[in-house]
C-alpha cells in the first residue's frame, strides 16, 4: 500500500511538472551556420528524455554484445554445476540403497567437477565402507579433518574405524580431539566416556560425566545417578586398598544416589574397620529403606563382630522392619534367626512367602529349620522345592545375570544401574538335569553350612582387576 501511494505521488509529481513546464512561454533556440531551431521548454525536455533513454538503450546493447562469450562460459559452467550436482545426488540415494558401485561411478562423476565439495569426500567414504575397503574409508576420512567445515565429520569417520578396529587408544586421542573443537559435541561425550569405561577408568569416566551435565548433555538427575555409579565402582576398587578414599568416594556416591547398594557396603565395612558402628548402621538403614538387600542385613549383623549371635539378631530384626511384606526382610531375618538358633521366629518371618511358590532360598532355609527341629522328611521335601522354585534375586544388567554388581553395562558398555533381581525364567527343559535323589545330597550340604559370624562380603567387586 505504500508503495503504491508513493508511486501515485511521483506521478502526481510528473504531471505537476509537465504542466508547468507547459505554461512556460520561454523557448529554447539552437542556432547553426545554416539553420535556427527553436522548440519550447516542455519539447525540449521530452527530446533530451528520449535522448537519453535511447544512449541507455544503445549502451546496453553494446554492454551484452561485448559480454556474450562469458554469459555463454557462464551458463555452460551452470550446466556442467548442476549435472555435476545431480550425479552427487544420484550417488547419495545409491549409497542409502546399498549400491556400492552407483555410488562411487556418481562420486567420480561429481569429483571431475566439485572439486571442494564436501558432500563428494562423505559420498567417497560411504561408497569404500558398502564396499568394505577400510584403507579407502580412513583416506576419505582424514581428508575432511583438513578441511574446517568437515573436520569434525572426518573425526567422527576415523573414530568409527579405530572403534571398528579395536584400536581404543587411537580412538580416545580421535575424540579427545573432537572433543576439543567442540565441547558440547554429544558423541564425542559419549565416545570418550565409552572408551573409559572399557578401559575401566572410573575416575576419568567420573569426570567425563561432571562436563556433560555442565554442558547439557544430560539432564541433572541422570548425571547423579550415574556419577553416583563411578564413585561406587572407585570406592570398591579402593576399598583394600586404601580404605579412607574409598569411604569417600563412597559416601560421595551415596549423596547423589542413597538407593545405592555397593556404595551403602563400602561405606559401613570402612566405618566398621574404623569402629564407628553407629554411623556404618546409619548408612545401612537409610539404604535399607530404599533398596532391601540381603548384604546390608550381613554388614549390620557383623556391625560389631564381638557380639553375641543374640545381638546380631536382634540389631538384623530392627533394622529390617516388618518381614510380612517385603522379602527381602523376611530373607535376612530368617537366616539371622537360623543363626541365633531362633527356629520359631525364622519360620513365622518366612511363613507369609511360601505359601505359592517360594524362591529357592527360601526353600533352602525352610529345609535348615525342618531339620534342625528333627523333621528329615519336611527337610527333604523343602529341599526338593528348591529345584523347580523361582530363581532367586541376583544382579541384572541390561538383562544380564551376573553374580557380581557392575558400573557399566555387557551389552552397550554404557552406565546403566544395576538392579538386585530375579533373572529370567529357565525354561523347564534347560533346567535341572539330575534326579531328585542325586539333587538332594548335594542341597543338603549348602543348607548345613553354618553363617559364619564374619563379615560378609557382597558380591559387588564391578570387575576390577
Amino acid at each position: 500500500m505504500i508503495k503504491l501511494m508513493w508511486r501515485f505521488l511521483l506521478l502526481v509529481l510528473a504531471a505537476v511538472a509537465f504542466a508547468w513546464l507547459a505554461d512556460r512561454p520561454e523557448k529554447i533556440v539552437i542556432q547553426s551556420p545554416l539553420h535556427e531551431i527553436q522548440v519550447s521548454l516542455l519539447v525540449a525536455v521530452v527530446l533530451l528524455s528520449l535522448g537519453l533513454a535511447a544512449a541507455y538503450f544503445i549502451w546496453k546493447l553494446l554492454h551484452r554484445i561485448w559480454s556474450s562469450p562469458k554469459t555463454v562460459r557462464e551458463s555452460m559452467r551452470f550446466r556442467k554445476h548442476r549435472k555435476a550436482y545431480e550425479s552427487l545426488s544420484r550417488g547419495i540415494i545409491a549409497a542409502g540403497a546399498g549400491d556400492a558401485q552407483a555410488a562411487a561411478k556418481h562420486a567420480g562423476i561429481a569429483s571431475e567437477t566439485l572439486k571442494n565439495e564436501p558432500l563428494i569426500t562423505l559420498l567417497t567414504a560411504q561408497a569404500a565402507q558398502l564396499k568394505g575397503d577400510r584403507a579407502g574409508v580412513k583416506r576419505a576420512f582424514e581428508d575432511m579433518t583438513k578441511s574446517p567445515d568437515t573436520e569434525l565429520l572426518g573425526l567422527r569417520g576415523l573414530f568409527a574405524e579405530a572403534k571398528h578396529a579395536g584400536d581404543w587408544a587411537t580412538a580416545r586421542k580421535i575424540a579427545e580431539r573432537a572433543l576439543a573443537k567442540n565441547s558440547r559435541l554429544p558423541w564425542a561425550s559419549t565416545a570418550i566416556l565409552q572408551v573409559q569405561t572399557t578401559a575401566k577408568d572410573w575416575a576419568a569416566a567420573a569426570t567425563t560425566i561432571a562436563q556433560q551435565g555442565k554442558a547439557g548433555l544430560l539432564p541433572r538427575e541422570e548425571a547423579a545417578k550415574k556419577q553416583a555409579i563411578l564413585l561406587a565402582a572407585q570406592a570398591l576398587e579402593l576399598e583394600e586398598k586404601d580404605r579412607d578414599r574409598a569411604k569417600t568416594f563412597a559416601q560421595d556416591a551415596l549423596d547423589n544416589d542413597a538407593s545405592l547398594v555397593p556404595a551403602a557396603l563400602v561405606a559401613a565395612r570402612t566405618y566398621v574397620s574404623i569402629g564407628n558402628s553407629r554411623k556404618a548402621l546409619k548408612i545401612l538403614r537409610a539404604t535399607w529403606a530404599l533398596s532391601p538387600h540381603p548384604d546390608l542385613a550381613e554388614v549390620a549383623a557383623n556391625a560389631k563382630p564381638e557380639d553375641s549371635v543374640e545381638e546380631k539378631f536382634e540389631r538384623v530384626r530392627d533394622l529390617v522392619g516388618t518381614p510380612e511384606t517385603n522379602l527381602e526382610s523376611a530373607f535376612a531375618l530368617g537366616r539371622a534367626a537360623i543363626a541365633a538358633k531362633r527356629w520359631d521366629v525364622a519360620k513365622a518371618a518366612l511363613e507369609t512367602h511360601i505359601t505359592e511358590r517360594p524362591q529357592a532360598r527360601i526353600c533352602g532355609l525352610m529345609a535348615q529349620i525342618e531339620d534342625a527341629q528333627g523333621d528329615k522328611g519336611r527337610s527333604r521335601e523343602w529341599l526338593a522345592r528348591a529345584l523347580h522354585a523361582p530363581r532367586d534375586p541376583i544382579w541384572v544388567s541390561d538383562g544380564v545375570a551376573s553374580p557380581r554388581w557392575t558400573p557399566v553395562s555387557p551389552v552397550t558398555g554404557e552406565i546403566i544401574a544395576c538392579a538386585w533381581k530375579p533373572p529370567f525364567e529357565q525354561p523347564p527343559s534347560l533346567g535341572w538335569q539330575m534326579q531328585n535323589d542325586e539333587a538332594v545330597p548335594l542341597l543338603e550340604t549348602a543348607a548345613a553350612k553354618p553363617n559364619s559370624g564374619e563379615s560378609f562380603r557382597a558380591p559387588d567387586d564391578p570387575g576390577i582387576e
